[in-house]
């Protein structure tokens, strides 16, 4: 039994100072607008279609985009309750207020340090990304011959000066590249359509016959891992206009979108190589999949801009993906979870500086390890790095699913949700997510190629990491008693 966690004072974040004022975000800085280009950006769209997509229809067949479209349909199915209980979390930890407020303090602390541990993980395994990519295009394209630790390494510099400068710089940059991502998908997309594929257009993809397959396990993997991030609508509470409408809402427009476009642009690659040669074209080279198709409908040049908007794609996933690490580490040290001094938020960029510097370092800590152990950055710093965030942020929406139905059956429901939204949704939500995890999980060597030793280390890390935080909280309960009844308590829109 969980106990309660009903605030009777509304409290403030403090800075270790003791200023309550110079401790808070940048108030009404993003719109709806400005939140989606955030959640999006994160699931670097280009990056996962041309890099993840064509392993989905080599090991699922032509009718891979169903597998995006069921994952689509199952966070929906998740945000219908998660913006159900938004209304009643004032807080900005996301993952950590939900989990806590559902499924009591000790949960919510150990799904805390999952989330800090997995977005790390993601974002720092994607600077190995970064570093590959930028070495091979800037090679390639300027004759330019670097190591990609440089690469890497002036990536952890940017993004910390982008993420130390105002939220709102952080959102236009955003914004920009990620409509140049996806205008670069749309263009590729409209060329199949209008030259009619391979074999003319097809809607075999959706036929039965190619969904119900034992093989679609896979396919389904790979989409549950191209969603990961769009809970973190609920980080820039604090920052955003109206919270109680934009959040829900940037939820929703987040997973329509990437639920709709992933499915579309899939089933436009199966057309530009037919239904009987995209598996075969995925099979003699996936990584050059999509490249292939650039090349032959739209040109040469649309190729090499393809190749720079990669780059882009992870440069904008990984400052994503850094927004929220510091917003997290904010809302933890706030609550004295972690240490006080992280929370401090910079007087005129209102940005978390200490959270932001203190991940900066701990990612170029890491390339300099993986540089001196001879790593790949992709075989092996990325998708080693990656595959235990990801692991870690499906076993939270999961926690949180659950957490939806803990909270409306302990508290009931004051603003008219039926039993639908609030109970019976997010049950079966909960039920589809820890089988996309378990998914995931057993089939982890497609993700990581390394042993079933290592793979199971990996899973093993998340849960590890929760029981951690579940002790640190009976600790916490035992010594500092005061600072336990705080967690998941404070109000974000008290003035």
């Amino acid at each position: 039994m969980t106990e309660p966690i009903v605030p009777t004072v509304p409290q403030q974040y403090e800075d270790p100072a003791g200023s309550q004022a110079s401790a808070q975000l940048q108030r009404g800085t993003l719109g709806l607008a400005d939140v989606v280009f955030f959640v999006v950006a994160a699931a670097a769209p280009l990056t996962v279609m041309a890099g993840v997509a064509p392993l989905a229809i080599l090991f699922g067949g032509i009718g891979a985009p169903v597998a995006y479209l069921a994952i689509g349909i199952v966070l929906c199915l998740f945000a219908v309750g998660f913006t159900a209980m938004t209304p009643y979390i004032r807080n900005a930890g996301a993952f950590y207020s939900y989990i806590a407020r559902g499924l009591g303090r000790p949960a919510g602390l150990g799904a805390a340090l999952v989330a800090v541990f997995s977005y790390n993980a993601m974002q720092i395994g994607t600077f190995g990304a970064f570093g590959f990519f930028a070495a091979g295009t800037a090679n390639d394209l300027l004759g330019v011959d670097l190591p990609w630790p440089v690469y890497s390494f002036a990536g952890v510099l940017l993004v910390w000066f982008l993420g130390f400068r105002s939220i709102h710089v952080g959102a236009k940059i955003l914004a920009a590249l990620l409509i140049a991502e996806t205008a670069v998908l749309v263009l590729l997309a409209g060329a199949i359509l209008i030259k009619g594929g391979a074999d003319g257009l097809s809607l075999d993809s959706f036929a039965p016959s190619n969904v119900f397959t034992s093989q679609m396990s896979v396919p389904l993997g790979f989409a549950a891992a191209a969603f990961i991030g769009f809970e973190a609508t609920a980080l820039y509470r604090e920052e955003a206009r109206d919270p109680d409408r934009t959040v829900p809402r940037a939820t929703y427009l987040s997973v329509g979108f990437l639920g709709l476009f992933y499915t579309f642009i899939v089933w436009v690659i199966v057309q530009a190589f037919g239904s009987n040669g995209a598996v075969g074209a995925a099979a003699q080279n996936p990584a050059e999949m999509f490249f292939t198709a650039m090349t032959r409908y739209v040109g040469p040049w649309a190729t090499e801009v393809q190749r720079v908007l990669i780059v882009t794609s992870l440069l904008a996933a990984l400052l994503a993906f850094h927004n929220a690490i510091t917003r997290y580490v904010y809302a933890l040290s706030a609550e004295r979870a972690l240490p006080a001094a992280l929370g401090r938020v910079h007087p005129e960029h209102g940005s978390p500086w200490i959270a932001g510097i203190a991940q900066s370092v701990l990612a170029a800590a890491v390339v300099a390890v993986f540089t001196a152990l001879g790593a790949h950055p992709y075989n092996e710093f990325l998708l080693w790095l990656n595959t235990p965030g990801v692991v870690g942020i499906l076993l939270l929406q999961t926690l949180a699913a659950c957490a939806v139905v803990g909270f409306f059956r302990r508290n009931g429901a004051s603003r008219g949700e039926g039993q639908m939204r609030t109970r019976t949704i997010p049950a079966v939500a909960a039920l589809l997510l820890a089988m996309a995890t378990g998914l995931v999980c057993t089939h982890l060597d497609l993700f990581t190629g390394a042993s079933p030793t290592v793979n199971w280390i990996m899973v093993a890390l998340n849960p590890a990491v929760f029981l951690v935080g579940v002790g640190f909280a009976a600790r916490m309960r035992r010594r500092r008693p005061d600072l336990y009844a705080k967690l998941a308590t404070t109000d974000v829109d008290a003035t």
